[in-house]
């Protein structure tokens, strides 16, 4: 560790945590994110979802996502501690005890999973514990130091919030769920590993294998182009089975466009910026796909009620 991350350490250390730190534990926007993508699952489920699915499945599910995001923190402390984008985190400075972190973790987490138990229903509470289980440690434990493809194995948890709302409205499992899981999952790759190109250097020098480090910043650059085409092909499946109308083709068409024009740049590598502007813009893309499948789904029950 360089000297300015052991001052910065030190310094962390002395100030002592907060309850702020609690809360930074939970990557809250990274959990409203899977929050908005579990809304989508709910609405789509059903005209008019049951409030108590809605509201309890949205705190149950918010509360497991924290609690995973709190255990990432505790596995990947001396990870963060070597990277500038996560330096500043509670357990990287050592301003906060490993083992207060751990038990937060475990809190939220029994606490979302039991609530979903109790008040919703046990499919959507044993689906959250496996994804819970597939980020927290075998994403985060094993596959990150593991292979470079972890990104994509464990972009099965999470690819999880859209199913997870919708079983927590019809309390089974279907196709349309599946597909909108199938949506998020094709698009993590390219999402991430734009992100990852703009941090080689640091996950290079934390002897983290992510595509970049491990085969080259050019062959991870195609890759973003070639499964940037994959999340397109996805993308209009639920027009192809007739989940969607045209307002959905017409409206994630031109979503495509922009995302595809922005791998194209990454892909080149003319452009420097490229990979962490198409990043920025890649979490704007997943949230507009839903937003037009949503506003197709609610036109067209409008047009069938009139």
């Amino acid at each position: 560790m360089s000297e300015v991350m052991m001052e910065r350490a030190t310094v962390g250390h002395l100030a002592g945590w907060g309850w702020r730190d609690l809360y930074t534990l939970c990557k809250p926007r990274v959990v409203m994110v899977m929050l908005v993508c579990t809304l989508v699952g709910m609405l789509l489920a059903a005209p008019v979802p049951g409030a108590q699915a809605v509201f309890f499945g949205l705190i149950g599910i918010g509360l497991a996502a924290g609690g995973a995001a709190a255990f990432n923190h505790v596995v990947d402390r001396r990870l963060d501690a070597m990277m500038l984008r996560t330096s500043g985190r509670p357990l990287a400075t050592q301003r906060m005890p490993t083992a207060l972190a751990l038990g937060w973790a475990m809190l939220l987490s029994v606490c979302g999973i039991g609530l979903l138990a109790w008040q919703v229903n046990l499919l959507t509470a044993w689906l959250t514990l496996g994804s819970l289980i597939g980020y927290a440690l075998i994403y985060t434990a094993f596959l990150k130091h593991a292979t470079p493809q972890n990104i994509v194995i464990g972009g099965v948890a999470g690819a999880a919030p859209p199913l997870l709302g919708w079983t927590a409205v019809t309390g089974q499992l279907g196709p349309e769920p599946l597909l909108l899981m199938l949506i998020i999952f094709a698009w993590t790759p390219p999402h991430f590993w734009a992100l990852a190109i703009h941090k080689r250097d640091e996950y290079a020098r934390a002897g983290v294998p992510m595509l970049p480090v491990t085969h080259g910043e050019a062959f991870t650059r195609l890759q973003v182009w070639l499964y940037g085409w994959l999340t397109v092909a996805v993308t209009l499946l639920p027009f192809t089975i007739g989940m969607s109308g045209a307002l959905y083709l017409v409206g994630v068409m031109a979503l495509n466009v922009r995302f595809m024009v922005w791998n194209w740049r990454v892909w080149r590598g003319h452009d420097p910026n490229a990979p962490l502007a198409a990043f920025w813009f890649s979490i704007r893309y997943v949230l507009g796909v839903f937003g037009v499948l949503l506003l197709d789904h609610y036109a067209t029950a409008w047009m069938l009620a009139t």
